[in-house]
């Protein structure tokens, strides 16, 4: 078995040496590999993985091996990413069909100035062919007569094609499949530093100026939504910042005959009052989510500059475990800031909830799944050795951080707010049906979403379709217009709720951006018809399953966004005012 880190094992991907014989420039004519006679059983088993469109993905020189196929039409296509399915079923009779044959593509290319060859292409076109030896020879399987004996099917010194396919090999009990494959070399003008263009841009079938699409789109709404900010906030802001500190300035008889006060100020004394339901809950969930957003933007940006390239398998997730845990240092330190301007008391339970809930939530779901699949014996699942370093890695190294961030957050001066909280909270008056919490978190989340759900479909693609994804440049413009959009909405939500008395801002902050997450989980369920998945019910547990911690994960980010964009935003208004 060849060699994997830790991140393929974690994506699923286990690489072993296949039997194959291949040499540089060597031409192979329907060469026999071996043959299997099919079991009851093993015919039911091959059977239901055809029907269930399980592939052979398969790897030369660190390339993957490409599909070739027919379209409806006759046209030959290919695929560079999902390898290639082990079989087919006939549509008019149902009957099942194994792939045998396989004519293996191969490119070379000559460095300038340097001797030898390098693989720079790799195709593998499968067909079904029912192999009969010539003179009715019956092989059994083991002598090595077999190996040398001409097939009925294949001609000499002449490459497989399909046109010369008589029959197929069915898959059924007692049947003898014999499989054969052909080697074809061709000389190519691609150089080895860019044999991967062709991979990464699937042969342009997606062109650029889609991404370009999603990226005007993205910037005319955020755009659109700073100009409605500014315009909105600035001038109310002015107004009502000129208005009360011109009344602060009259006299008690004087302020007796203007009109009562109204608007954001009157809940000065409460603004910053700790959140009534679950504080501690809350500053795990701030400090959560901005580890899990700071380590997403070193993640895409080491991806943008093509530091984990997809060339580097395994990479990305590896690249991605690091990250998470290096930032766990600025988790226990937000969590203990905020915590600790609430006054809060529980410090040790704050900063070791703040360590282990979305981790731990990721881990057992990662583990209860990954058991699921060793008992289906699928090569998903990953080996124990594998889940321990995970979690070593956890105990002894994220923890630690978490700890460690904490301990420099409680050191430092609690956050200073401009107003004194009242002793007795003021009582939050009965808003009109747009102004009520809920609706504003139910719509919150609708904007950021349009921004972004462009490229979301190119990211869920390469996710669940097993495609490489490798415009890191886009997502990285993508993402960060997410964050500024959620902000921006976050704020402008926060300041009509202040305006409608209601001081409760808290957790409104965190839901009405975070609800985001809540948009793109109700798009998976769309998207997941597109999938054209299996019945099986593994299938369904596994894409709703993670589907639900990355929409997590994205609902702590974004809402740790707009909670601590709120708050510097109330800090400053309520900073500008003379309060009695």
């Amino acid at each position: 078995m060849a060699s994997e880190n830790l991140g393929e094992f974690l994506t699923g991907n286990k690489i072993q040496n296949s039997p194959y014989s291949i040499n540089m420039l060597r031409e192979v004519y329907c060469q026999v590999l071996c043959q299997v006679t099919l079991t009851k059983v093993e015919a039911h088993t091959l059977g239901t993985h055809i029907k269930y469109g399980y592939h052979n993905n398969w790897i030369i020189d660190n390339l993957p091996g490409a599909s070739v196929g027919l379209t409806g039409t006759g046209q030959h296509q290919t695929h560079y990413a999902g390898g290639f399915p082990i079989g087919f079923i006939a549509q008019d009779t149902k009957e099942t069909f194994v792939y045998n044959h396989f004519n293996i593509l191969l490119e070379y290319h000559n460095p300038e100035g340097k001797e030898g060859h390098r693989v720079v292409g790799f195709a593998v076109e499968p067909m079904s062919i029912s192999h009969k030896y010539s003179g009715g020879y019956v092989w059994d399987g083991e002598s090595s007569e077999g190996f040398t004996k001409p097939l009925e099917a294949c001609a000499a010194n002449t490459h497989m094609d399909r046109s010369s396919i008589t029959g197929f090999q069915r898959v059924a009990p007692d049947e003898n499949i014999i499989y054969t494959y052909d080697v074809t070399w061709k000389y190519s003008e691609t150089a080895w530093a860019s044999r991967w263009d062709v991979y990464l841009s699937e042969d342009h079938m997606v062109p650029a100026q889609v991404h370009w699409y999603s990226i005007t789109n993205s910037i005319l709404v955020v755009l659109f939504l700073s100009l409605l900010v500014v315009s909105i906030l600035v001038r109310n802001l002015r107004r009502d910042i000129a208005g009360y500190n011109a009344m602060s300035a009259l006299t008690d008889e004087e302020k007796e005959e203007e009109a009562e006060e109204s608007g954001w100020k009157l809940v000065h004394a409460d603004v910053f009052r700790p959140p009534s339901n679950s504080p501690m809950m809350y500053c795990i969930m701030v400090g959560s989510g901005c580890q899990i957003g700071l380590c997403a933007f070193f993640t895409v940006c080491c991806s943008a500059v093509g530091f984990l390239s997809p060339a580097r398998r395994g990479s990305l997730m590896t690249a991605t475990l690091v990250f998470y845990m290096l930032c766990g240092c600025l988790a226990g330190y937000v969590s203990s800031r905020v915590y600790k301007s609430f006054r809060g008391r529980q410090w040790q339970l704050c900063t070791l909830l703040t360590a282990t809930a979305f981790p731990g939530l990721c881990f057992f779901t990662f583990i209860f799944f990954n058991t699921i699949l060793a008992f289906f014996r699928s090569t998903a699942s990953v080996p124990f050795l594998d889940l321990v370093i995970v979690a070593a890695m956890w105990c002894c190294v994220s923890i630690p951080l978490v700890f460690l961030g904490a301990y420099f957050g409680y050191k430092q001066e609690s956050i200073e707010f401009p107003t004194v909280t009242s002793t007795i909270a003021r009582a939050v008056p009965e808003p009109s049906f747009f102004m009520k919490p809920i609706v504003g978190i139910s719509l919150a989340g609708m904007v950021p979403f349009a921004a972004a759900y462009v490229e979301l479909f190119f990211i869920m693609t390469s996710l669940w379709m097993d495609q490489f994804y490798y415009v890191f440049g886009f997502t990285l413009v993508v993402y960060i217009i997410l964050l500024v959009t959620c902000a921006e909405v976050t704020v402008l939500l926060c300041y009509y709720q202040l305006c409608a008395e209601n001081h409760r801002w808290w957790w409104f902050a965190f839901f009405s951006a975070g609800s985001t997450a809540a948009y793109t989980f109700v798009y998976s369920f769309f998207w997941f018809r597109s999938l054209e998945a299996s019945k099986m019910l593994i299938t369904y547990m596994l894409y709703f399953g993670y589907m639900f911690l990355i929409c997590t994960a994205m609902f702590l980010v974004t809402g740790a966004v707009g909670s601590l964009t709120s708050l510097w935003f109330i800090r400053k208004i309520f900073g500008t005012i003379k309060v009695d």
